[in-house]
């Protein structure tokens, strides 16, 4: 089973990442504490509406480019045989699947009936530019 909260951690750290920023840098700018910005990034919690928002901010994204994100990584894995829901004979060692949409490429490690890992990984695209 994925968890939207992994998910929504995974799609944190990347931006976060991707602008080369530190933890303390964006919880100091979203004025949450490092340590709990951190379980967030984990996916070992869950933030609400409010404290996404104030991440997203910090970030400089919108709340709505990120559950977009977020969306499209979940419906990817929907699509994948036993990646949210267990299927009778699963294999005992674990499976790995990707799928991709062009933008988003998803792999998954199937480490249980109940248990994934998802990886989600924005594809960059040459010769196209994005404007903000």
């Amino acid at each position: 089973m994925v968890l939207l909260r992994r998910v929504i951690g995974d799609a944190l750290r990347a931006r976060r990442q991707g602008q080369h920023r530190t933890l303390r840098e964006v919880s100091t700018a979203a004025n949450v504490s490092l340590g709990y910005l951190s379980e967030i990034e984990r996916g070992q919690k869950e933030a609400s509406s409010e404290l996404l928002a104030a991440i997203c901010d910090a970030l400089g994204a919108r709340l709505s480019e990120l559950l977009g994100e977020v969306s499209n990584t979940l419906s990817l894995a929907e699509n994948m045989e036993g990646v949210l829901v267990p299927v009778d004979g699963q294999p005992a060692e674990p499976a790995r699947q990707v799928a991709t949409d062009g933008s988003v490429s998803v792999s998954v490690r199937q480490d249980s009936p109940l248990k994934a890992t998802l990886h989600a990984t924005r594809n960059k695209k040459r010769d196209v530019v994005y404007a903000a």
